[in-house]
């Protein structure tokens, strides 16, 4: 999810909560606090804890911490933090900037395994990090740490997603980290998306997941289809996730505010565009 931001720029904990519940009626069976949308790059460790507190509180579903970062101390300190702060897991990402090798992802990987109890999901997005996580690395640290218990993949590698699933199996959860490419990782046995558009197309991506479980493909490729223009909206070069999405809830009143810089404003464009997307989606769904 989001986080909110007042027209000061600091976390509005009020919107917080009722963008959380929002969330959670319309589609989501989960929460993910401080993530890459969440512009968690931008948040001081004590805003993030203050929202995995709030947002923990506000909801029944697990709530997901994005409590970590690329200094692997760090990460560590922040996620022994987080688990008195009510979430349910730990959403645990590359690190970003310095690209480790395999070696080294999987050994900052570990160390923050080794700290918590919660259970993790590990998170490879290396058009943001600059270093894909191998499968093989995926493997060793699910079958090392009892608590990686999951993979958020949105590196675009189905060959890579499709060998962890295969070698791990149905203890492991695979989750598609990309909106676009929902139906290509279920058909490899992925259990659900984190998903960015779903804060205001939740509904569809919960119906189309449900459909494809039930054997129903006809109808799963149909909402995929009415998804397709949120997908292609949710993030560009000119306007990168989470811009779009903060634009869309403001649209529809949940007053989320503006990106902290370097992201900044939306503009006017932005916002006629997020209020023509949901007009369409509105529409389709009759």
């Amino acid at each position: 999810m989001v986080t909110p931001f007042d027209a000061e720029g600091a976390v509005d904990f009020d919107v917080a909560r009722e963008l959380a519940r929002y969330l959670v009626d319309h589609g989501s069976d989960g929460l993910v606090v401080a993530g890459s949308t969440g512009e968690g790059g931008a948040l001081s460790d004590e805003e993030k804890l203050d929202l995995f507190a709030c947002v923990s509180e506000a909801v029944t579903v697990p709530v997901l911490a994005g409590s970590t970062s690329g200094d692997t101390a760090r990460s560590v300190e922040l996620t022994n933090r987080a688990a008195a702060t009510g979430v349910q897991g730990i959403l645990a990402t590359t690190p970003a900037y310095s690209r480790p090798s395999q070696q080294g992802i999987a050994a900052h990987f570990g160390a923050i395994a080794e700290s918590t109890h919660l259970p993790i999901m590990l998170y490879d997005i290396p058009a943001r990090t600059g270093r894909k996580v191998a499968s093989t690395t995926t493997i060793a640290l699910a079958q090392a740490h009892q608590n990686v218990v999951a993979l958020k993949d949105a590196s675009g590698d189905l060959p890579s997603a499709a060998h962890v699933r295969y070698v791990l199996g149905s203890e492991f959860d695979l989750y598609s980290g990309d909106d676009a490419l929902v139906l290509p990782f279920l058909s490899l046995g992925a259990v659900g998306v984190v998903s960015v558009a779903s804060h205001w197309a939740g509904l569809e991506f919960n119906a189309m997941i449900r459909a494809y479980e039930a054997g129903d493909s006809a109808l799963a490729l149909s909402l995929n289809e009415r998804l397709s223009a949120s997908c292609v909206f949710e993030g560009t070069e000119i306007y990168p996730n989470p811009l779009p999405t903060k634009a869309v809830m403001n649209a529809l009143g949940i007053r989320v505010g503006e990106c902290r810089l370097p992201l900044g404003s939306a503009d006017e464009i932005l916002r006629r565009e997020a209020s023509l997307v949901l007009a369409a989606l509105h529409g389709q769904r009759g």
